[in-house]
């Protein structure tokens, strides 16, 4: 089985990487690499380029007068652009299966000539009206995005999606057949995971004071560091010496003693991806409160190394987090309280938080890595070339 992937981005150059896009396009270059093996040959027809107008520099600035988004890269001009490279580039392989691990728009305009599979967390569709980037939209805008993404479902022979929550989104908005979907998660994005013994020593060595609660985002607000913030200090005023440290940002509110800031680190380099392990192993829980997310790939990654996540019950996430399993999600509109009794009745019982901690990196092991992955995704191509 031979698969062309195709994506906007240089998947082999992660130093090129947005920050705000780190966690997609990390578990894309994983996807690939995951998929490719003595069985599946891998062709990458990336980066393509992106077509620029002055028509929709003009369109950008009419809307912005109106307090309004116009996203370009919604345009159909750029899908068509991108499906001349892609339909070029096709016309010269052999690959059985024609792959997007980003989202639909470079797909939209394909005539697909084999198999097309788009693999993404949740549609884009979905996410209007739930990311902040898409809560302010031009009528054109979102128009054309509906539109691209419905042709894009409808010529996919099978969508691959992160949650049970993103399905049924796609089929709400889009009447995609559910028959047409194959739910598969994402992994870590760490560049490798560590030995389990390596693991099972860090999760020993966590010990019941100080508790060490990790948040990662580049995204202050909307990743909920005002939650992680106020669950850290309620934790101290209760008693229960406590750590939050933050990854990713620097939080926009006066510095407490309790708050240990680390910054953005930068993974691309052999001394970041140290420190993240580091920061990861130490945890006692993620704390990741989030007001708008599909699936959460630092969930993946926190339960990579054993530490369960404290998380809220939006988009896809509860997929993953299971309660007393891997961690606890929770309303948002929960109060600080309610995470802390959850992290109370875990640290004041370090055998119990340590049988927590190994429940979630089996979990982990058995559904969620990217070995995992890679076997669930090859046994769903494998089938689609065989209809």
């Amino acid at each position: 089985m031979k698969i062309a992937c195709v994506t906007t981005f240089d998947l082999t150059n992660p130093a090129s990487w947005p920050k705000r896009h780190l966690g997609l396009y990390g578990a894309s270059a994983q996807i690939t690499r995951t998929l490719q093996n003595e069985e599946t040959a891998i062709e990458y027809l990336g980066a393509l380029s992106r077509k620029r107008s002055p028509l929709t520099r003009l369109k950008w600035l009419t809307y912005r007068n109106f307090h309004q988004d116009f996203y370009s890269w919604a345009d159909p001009a750029v899908s068509r652009h991108y499906a001349h490279q892609i339909e070029d580039r096709l016309s010269h392989s052999d690959a059985d299966i024609l792959l997007c691990q980003e989202n639909a728009i470079p797909l939209a305009m394909v005539r697909p000539d084999r198999p097309m599979v788009l693999w993404t967390d949740a549609t884009l569709g979905s996410l209007i009206d739930f990311y902040p980037y898409l809560s302010n939209l031009c009528w054109e805008t979102r128009h054309n995005l509906l539109k691209l993404e419905q042709r894009v479902l409808e010529r996919c022979s099978l969508i691959v999606l992160t949650s049970q929550w993103a399905a049924r989104r796609a089929h709400d908005l889009y009447g995609t057949p559910l028959s047409k979907i194959e739910i598969i998660p994402r992994g870590s994005n760490q560049a490798r995971n560590l030995p389990s013994e390596t693991i099972g020593a860090a999760i020993e060595q966590r010990a019941s004071r100080p508790c060490k609660l990790l948040f990662v985002g580049v995204e202050w607000q909307r990743k909920g560091g005002d939650v992680a913030l106020r669950v850290a200090a309620e934790l101290n005023r209760q008693g229960i010496e406590t750590e939050l440290h933050v990854v990713g940002c620097v939080p926009p509110v006066d510095s407490q003693s309790f708050v240990k800031v680390h910054g953005f680190i930068d993974r691309t380099t052999p001394a970041g991806q140290a420190e993240i392990a580091a920061l990861f192993q130490s945890a006692h829980f993620l704390i990741f409160p989030t007001k708008a997310d599909t699936f959460g790939v630092v969930i993946s990654e926190a339960a990579s190394f054993g530490v369960p996540a404290l998380a809220t019950e939006v988009g896809g996430i509860t997929s993953v987090v299971k309660a007393d399993v891997t961690g606890k999600t929770f309303a948002l509109e929960s109060d600080p309280s309610e995470y802390c009794r959850f992290v109370a009745g875990y640290m004041a019982d370090i055998k119990r938080y340590q049988s927590l901690a190994y429940s979630t990196l089996e979990h982990y092991q058995k559904y969620m890595s990217w070995s995992a992955i890679g076997d669930q995704a090859r046994v769903a191509f494998r089938n689609l070339l065989a209809e």
